[in-house]
């Protein structure tokens, strides 16, 4: 009940900051969905969950939730935290269980805002759950989020599938391909907007 109060809030904000979204077509109504998106702002998670039909479990950075209050609001939220500076298996079980559920899991597979607005070096544990996860992944890109004043503007791509590897050599090549291949199509969702 919290989300989608918190959800309702958070859309009347950004309507205020006129937000818009593009290809909301894309978005698969059911089964499990991995959604990844380019991090600018604390106001990420806010832009596409909002433009989101269906509820997103947000991983989020272990941090955040030992902030008073804010830890409690995003724990509401049904976000979930990982530990940064290795692989959390527990953050990566959530992650796999949410989606073999067909729940929505929404990711930033920078593992950090950018600064420059420029996109950086993917984790590969976005592949990792594209690969594992049984679910399409949903490629999104938010611009506009980096100041407090200005249009918000969210594109959703099309859904990607992405299968096993066959063999287990080069598995940590293949993870790398993956990942930049979702970081390509979300860099084409950017376009040459506010970068």
């Amino acid at each position: 009940m919290f989300y989608w109060l918190g959800r309702f809030i958070c859309r009347v904000v950004l309507l205020l900051r006129r937000m818009k979204v593009s290809g909301g077509e894309n978005i698969p109504r059911q089964g499990g969905l991995l959604v990844v998106s380019n991090h600018v702002s604390y106001w990420d998670p806010v832009a596409v969950g909002s433009a989101l039909k269906r509820k997103v479990h947000f991983m989020a950075k272990a941090e955040l939730f030992a902030i008073p209050a804010f830890g409690t609001i995003i724990t509401w939220c049904e976000a979930f935290p990982i530990s940064r500076g290795g692989t959390d298996q527990k953050a990566v079980r959530t992650a796999l269980q949410f989606l073999k559920q067909g729940e929505v899991v929404g990711i930033f597979p920078e593992g950090t805002r950018s600064h420059t607005s420029e996109l950086l070096d993917p984790h590969l544990g976005v592949a990792m759950l594209a690969v594992h996860g049984n679910a399409a992944v949903l490629p999104v890109a938010v611009i506009g989020t980096r100041g407090f004043l200005g249009r918000v503007n969210v594109v959703i791509g099309r859904p990607l599938n992405f299968s096993k590897p066959k063999t287990k050599s080069d598995l940590k090549e293949k993870y790398r391909a993956i990942s930049l291949q979702i970081m390509d199509e979300i860099s084409g969702l950017m376009g040459d907007k506010e970068r």
